[in-house]
């Protein structure tokens, strides 16, 4: 089964990862034509990104094991899906309280000088993709552990239409009317349509999982919310969580220190943290996501083969190479596409 099913995962989770990427690239050309001083500013969106992700890689990450054991009663796996989106989105909105509290602190750490009290109100306004960003990210890991990528997809494919149909209309060019646009702009545009993709992603999620009609009504298909769900995701999210933790308060403080260098250097590095994540790490982040469901699907089988509460178990080697097997297939194909793609980059610039 996970043949047939890896490539039509792997294609979902590409064009959900493929649309966010675009619009990253999309949004350093709208906000070049507005003050090409005010590109590095954009990256704030990032960097809080960067600080959400701690969040984002706890509980969450937990989801492939936990939500995607296909051995656990789909009541369970739905009622710990609904726990976690519940659990993240509250974390979101304190971080974003945060945020917005701390704005000028934030924008002396990571904007250059120069444009620096013009980018407090972008902080403050993007301090809310917090919120957005826990909420997607907690639905995204869940759907895909439950074999459902085309919700990522949803999410995804909403937030690049509306983006770039409004950024079309009110930043570009060829925008309407004759005032002038903002990079305050640019954000708010931002900010409104990733809660907008975040919560139809959310209510999709719901109609298509969550509910059903029996008899002319409407039942609620999981198990309600509780902490005793989330104790569960906390053993193995609480190692996740510590890895995200240092790893990325060490990217921080090395974006920190390029910020402190100087407006040019700070526009560098968001030009190429925009190829990166834009070109680059689009493959990898879908063949990442689609392994991650796959080995979960596996260890879940394995898991209940030898026994939920057995303690001391050991795994074969037919056991431990099936359980890998998604991870070392999408290892060999991310290998085939970057190695390439990193050596054209390198000769031709």
């Amino acid at each position: 089964m996970e043949s047939i099913c890896y490539p039509g995962a792997l294609l979902f989770n590409f064009g959900a990862f493929l649309l966010p990427a675009l619009y990253g690239t999309l949004s350093k050309l709208w906000v070049a034509n507005i003050d090409s001083s005010m590109v590095a500013t954009t990256d704030v969106y990032t960097y809080v990104g960067v600080i959400v992700e701690v969040l984002n890689e706890g509980l969450p990450r937990a989801a492939w094991v936990i939500i995607g054991d296909v051995k656990r009663p789909s009541k369970s796996r739905l009622g710990i899906a609904h726990s976690l989106i519940i659990f993240q989105a509250a974390l979101g909105l304190i971080m974003s309280i945060a945020l917005i509290s701390a704005a000028r602190e934030f924008s002396s750490a990571f904007v250059p000088g120069m444009v620096k009290d013009i980018s407090v109100s972008y902080v403050r306004i993007s301090a809310f993709s917090a919120l957005s960003s826990a909420i997607e990210v907690a639905v995204a890991n869940s759907t895909r552990a439950l074999d459902k990528p085309d919700v990522p997809l949803i999410i995804n494919s909403t937030k690049f239409v509306i983006n770039t149909i409004l950024d079309f209309l009110v930043i570009s060019k060829f925008h309407v009317g004759n005032y002038k646009p903002t990079v305050t702009m640019q954000a708010s545009i931002r900010l409104a349509c990733d809660m907008t993709s975040a919560i139809v992603g959310l209510v999709y999620f719901i109609i298509t999982t969550s509910v059903e009609r029996v008899a002319y009504k409407w039942t609620w298909r999981g198990s309600p919310p509780s902490l005793r769900a989330l104790l569960v995701l906390a053993r193995p999210g609480s190692i996740t969580f510590l890895e995200s933790a240092i790893r990325n308060t060490l990217y921080l403080w090395l974006v920190a220190g390029i910020v402190s260098m100087g407006s040019d250097y700070a526009t560098a590095w968001g030009v190429f943290n925009t190829i990166r994540w834009g070109l680059v790490m689009v493959p990898v982040q879908s063949l990442e996501s689609a392994s991650l469901a796959f080995v979960g699907h596996a260890w879940g089988r394995w898991r209940h083969k030898v026994g939920l509460y057995e303690t001391r178990v050991r795994c074969s080697r037919r056991d431990l190479l099936a359980i890998i097997f998604p991870a070392l297939l999408s290892a060999a194909i991310a290998l085939l596409i970057e190695v390439p793609l990193c050596v054209i980059m390198a000769l031709r610039g």
